[in-house]
């Protein structure tokens, strides 16, 4: 799944205590009543979240490696197992919201009563190859539940009348990024991790190595931002079906879609919910919350005027960030016009770790980068996020490749 690491077992224990405690801070500001809400299918409460990512170390490292190990709850396994097959049975995912068991109390001792466990086990053992790279997939595992736990959060909180504040570590209306424009050279690029040898994390979708032929292309040097964005939506572009895909249009007539997730239009003023309650929409940040039927939209309709105009391909997006270190990106996840595809020789590992990403790669698009609410860290220009094109609530954005 992923590479050997240099790290030693003591570097292993600060990086789990530091991975495991910012998910704790994450959930600091909640009441206890906002864990249990699943407003959407999409969205875990982030009780769950909690509890899943310890079941995580329970099962596939405290469980097979440390002898005499007995598991905090014999339940919790169907509870929190999340997608996993071959582990066995679990709660179907709509129904997590419907727990009032465990109480947000028994997973903090869940995570407690772990935690002691795993400090016990990274004591006494020096993990070696496959057992180093499973902790260091459990460590990026947290990290993207932490990115999941924000947006989550922010989509229960958003969808209260109240439109609720809460401190959250998310700048979230800073002004775009601005760099020159980044051309890609026509001709052969190489693409996906390269680094095997460092030791550095990587995910198994970003294996496989391999050139691919590229046209001349030019991105964009900023994202997409809001006042260009209430441009479209002024426009008519939400009422106008030449902009879109046929399922995009689907899907603007079923969700009755004017503009991004979480907008609200206010006595002829555009507002948006932010961690810091509803506020007037900041017209020099890039926008937020769009799926990819929108960007891509957006894309068709800028087009118009300026002929040429699309969204790169994952693989123009990484020739450009790999060419350019200034080319500015973090802010939002990018989405891409490729589809969530294997690399060659791709090859599913075996076992439960082998369901972590192959198994997603149908009717799933291509994100790059990173955004406000990526833990430090845990990005990369290979880095391949992946979500279905109805999707809005992730920080995504959108950057376009210029006539």
């Amino acid at each position: 799944m992923i590479s050997d690491s240099p790290v030693r077992s003591s570097a292993l224990q600060t990086a789990y205590q530091r991975v495991r405690q910012w998910s704790v801070e994450l959930c600091s500001s909640l009441e206890t009543d906002d864990y249990v809400v699943q407003p959407t299918p999409d969205v875990s409460p982030p009780k769950w979240h909690l509890g899943h990512t310890t079941w995580f170390w329970e099962t596939f490292v405290l469980q097979p490696n440390l002898p005499g190990y007995r598991v905090f709850h014999d339940d919790f396994s169907f509870v929190f197992n999340s997608y996993y097959e071959t582990v066995g049975r679990r709660v179907l995912r709509t129904q997590r919201g419907n727990m009032t068991r465990p109480t947000v109390a028994e997973v903090y001792r869940y995570r407690d009563y772990v935690d002691e466990h795993m400090a016990r086990f990274l004591d006494d053992h020096e993990p070696d190859g496959p057992l180093r790279a499973l902790i260091e997939l459990g460590l990026n595992h947290e990290q993207q539940h932490q990115e999941l736990l924000i947006t989550d959060i922010k989509y229960i909180l958003g969808h209260n009348p109240l439109f609720p504040a809460l401190a959250m570590p998310v700048r979230e209306q800073a002004p775009a990024l601005t760099s020159d424009s980044v051309t890609v050279l026509e001709g052969v690029h190489t693409v996906g991790f390269k680094d095997v040898a460092s030791g550095r994390f990587h995910f198994d979708n970003e294996l496989g190595v391999h050139k691919v032929y590229l046209n001349g292309t030019t991105l964009a040097g900023s994202l997409v931002t809001n006042a260009e964005y209430i441009q479209f939506i002024e426009s008519g572009g939400y009422r106008q079906f030449a902009h879109w895909l046929s399922d995009g249009w689907a899907w603007v007539k079923a969700q009755a879609a004017q503009a991004p997730l979480y907008w609200h239009k206010i006595d002829g003023v555009w507002h948006c919910y932010t961690f810091e309650g509803l506020v007037r929409v900041d017209p020099d940040a890039p926008v937020c919350h769009v799926n990819h039927y929108e960007a891509d939209a957006y894309a068709r309709w800028r087009g118009q005027t300026e002929p040429g105009t699309r969204l790169p391909t994952e693989f123009e997006w990484e020739a450009a960030a790999t060419a350019t270190p200034s080319f500015g990106w973090g802010q939002r996840w990018e989405w891409t016009g490729s589809a969530y595809l294997p690399y060659p020789g791709f090859a599913t590992a075996g076992g439960a770790v082998g369901e972590y990403n192959g198994k997603f790669m149908s009717g799933q698009m291509v994100l790059r980068g990173a955004s406000v609410a990526t833990p430090a860290g845990h990005e990369r220009v290979t880095y391949r996020n992946f979500f279905g094109p109805d999707k809005q609530w992730q920080f995504s954005g959108i950057r376009l490749v210029k006539p």
